[in-house]
């Protein structure tokens, strides 16, 4: 499943010099350039009043991709996953904090899995710069196949439950997403968080457009749906 930037929870120390080259190209009229190295693939317009950039870089493992998201604020975070979609890094630029995974799991998460099975289980641990760590218990299961701009994807189902260390449940997701086996990545959904205090939230980060180069609109940091019904409320969308 892809990675949820809107739980990530510890301090944002090694991305520094990543993040100034990135805030850097976006400051330019709208318009988002990844850091030396780095290719754009695709900007993709989601539901949720957010724009993601999604780049690769030479330097990274093969099958690395990285994908930085936007609001009207600009710049709120950036992620990494490997060939396979595990949660290689997380980082949330607002509140300063990365999570990174740790080499060993019960279960690590498997794209390969999914696609071949159906479904995949996974429970893996997440630890960050100041030492926290977190415990990702969960599944991926395929419920279909959709067409957005013309893009086939298929649907997906997920249930995920974020533990402390010491066993206590921080949060509950559940909702659907969407897996392309072109791009060989999750896109996000409608789905509800409920955290340790018993408070929940429904998000929609359903993709809307994906711009590739060349397009209109592509490397546009800026969001271009959902942004009235965003702005009602809390204009960060309760992300910040």
């Amino acid at each position: 499943m892809q990675t949820s930037w809107a739980w990530a929870d510890a301090a944002l120390r090694r991305m520094g010099q990543l993040c100034c080259l990135v805030c850097a190209g976006q400051a330019a009229a709208g318009q988002f350039t990844p850091p030396q190295g780095c290719t754009l693939t695709m900007t993709v317009q989601q539901r949720s009043c957010t724009v993601a950039q999604h780049y690769t870089c030479a330097a990274d493992a093969p099958g690395d991709q990285w994908v930085a998201y936007f609001t009207p604020q600009g710049l709120v975070h950036l992620a990494r996953i490997d060939a396979e979609t595990r949660w290689m890094e997380s980082t949330d630029v607002v509140a300063g904090i990365t999570d990174r995974l740790e080499p060993q799991a019960r279960d690590h998460a498997s794209l390969r899995t999914l696609l071949a099975a159906g479904r995949d289980d996974f429970d893996f641990w997440t630890i960050s710069d100041d030492g926290e760590r977190l415990n990702h218990v969960g599944r991926d299961e395929l419920t279909g196949t959709a067409v957005i701009d013309g893009m086939t994807l298929d649907t997906t189902r997920f249930g995920l439950m974020t533990y402390a260390e010491n066993g206590t449940l921080l949060i509950a997701r559940s909702g659907s997403q969407y897996v392309s086996r072109e791009t060989g990545r999750f896109y996000g959904g409608v789905e509800t968080a409920t955290d340790w205090q018993g408070e929940t939230e429904t998000t929609d980060d359903t993709p809307v457009r994906f711009i590739r180069p060349g397009q209109p609109g592509f490397a546009s940091t800026v969001p271009d749906y959902g942004c009235n019904a965003q702005m009602v409320g809390d204009p960060s969308g309760g992300r910040a």
